[in-house]
């Protein structure tokens, strides 16, 4: 057994025995019909071996992470522009927060917090652009499997309790941030969210931040290597909202988290991984996943803050 397969061994049984587990996003009805119970880990390593353990083959709905995979989609469609309706600082603030869009005038702080990834899917909602249909080719394609799909009862729940997300859509459309109608651009923003894929899915999606934006099959760019070490970067300083600094001083390599429980964390040059527990912290992270990837970080020196060895 390689070292690193010992390692996820070891965190799946300790995350398998773990008593605290944290609390279900009981905000939306599907998502509270999760048992806390499950843990899953895939690494994907720089070879291409893929290490899994736990759950890691049990498909749940990524929510929050399809926020990189929208954010590639829309800056391969709009190229820099992105960045006119969405900023690139970390919020401080709640995921679903209202208060820094008044005080801002209505651009979000960032393309992972709620009123960015909306921003960023009006983007690409209409029709020219694709919708969903384009997101989800994107992950299929990162992915390398055809099969992956929206849960249509997560989607269809989300819809019917999105509320505060519709607040967030309409006062930035008050702003001039939000161009196509509301209704429409939420309705690719739920399905995005409702994407359903395993760890193992879900780790070979993300090889390519990994690898410098390049597939690591092919070698063919799918981003730039500047825009995936941007992104890397995005990842690390807001993909966990306002634990983003917790979790770099923690775990310290580039991830976004999603309240199904799921996170996809990069080791640049090293690993792409994923981990799910639907088990939420206060922020509405994994809390068995954080851990899982803390251990994981300190055990294989992979923060990106560790000396090359």
């Amino acid at each position: 057994m390689s070292r690193l397969a010992a390692v996820i061994a070891d965190i799946h049984a300790a995350m398998r025995d773990g008593r605290e587990r944290g609390q279900v996003a009981r905000y939306i009805p599907e998502l509270a019909k999760v048992d806390p119970a499950h843990f899953g880990i895939a690494v994907v390593d720089a070879a291409g071996v893929e290490h899994v353990a736990g759950d890691a083959d049990m498909r749940f709905s990524i929510q929050s992470v399809s926020k990189v995979f929208a954010l590639v989609e829309a800056l391969a469609r709009h190229d820099e522009r992105v960045w006119q309706r969405v900023g690139r600082e970390p919020s401080g603030s709640a995921f679903n927060s209202i208060i820094q869009l008044e005080i801002e005038n209505g651009r979000p702080r960032n393309p992972f917090i709620n009123a960015g990834a909306i921003a960023v899917t009006d983007l690409i909602a209409v029709a020219a652009y694709g919708g969903i249909a384009a997101i989800l080719r994107r992950v299929r394609d990162l992915a390398g499997d055809a099969s992956i799909t929206v849960d249509g009862d997560v989607a269809a729940s989300e819809a019917a309790t999105g509320f505060r997300n519709a607040a967030l859509a309409n006062y930035m459309k008050s702003f001039g941030i939000i161009d196509g109608p509301i209704d429409a651009t939420l309705d690719v923003y739920f399905r995005q969210c409702a994407i359903a894929m395993s760890c193992r899915q879900l780790a070979r999606a993300g090889r390519f931040l990994m690898h410098a934006g390049r597939c690591p099959t092919s070698g063919h760019p799918i981003i730039s290597p500047e825009r995936a070490r941007r992104i890397n970067a995005l990842m690390l300083t807001c993909g966990h909202y306002d634990a983003s600094g917790e979790f770099a001083f923690r775990v310290g390599l580039p991830a976004k988290s999603g309240v199904g429980g799921g996170i996809l964390a990069i080791a640049p040059g090293r690993a792409s991984i994923a981990v799910w527990s639907p088990g939420l912290s206060p922020q509405g992270n994994s809390l068995l996943g954080t851990q899982a990837l803390e251990t994981l970080a300190q055990a294989m020196g992979w923060s990106v803050f560790n000396p090359d060895p």
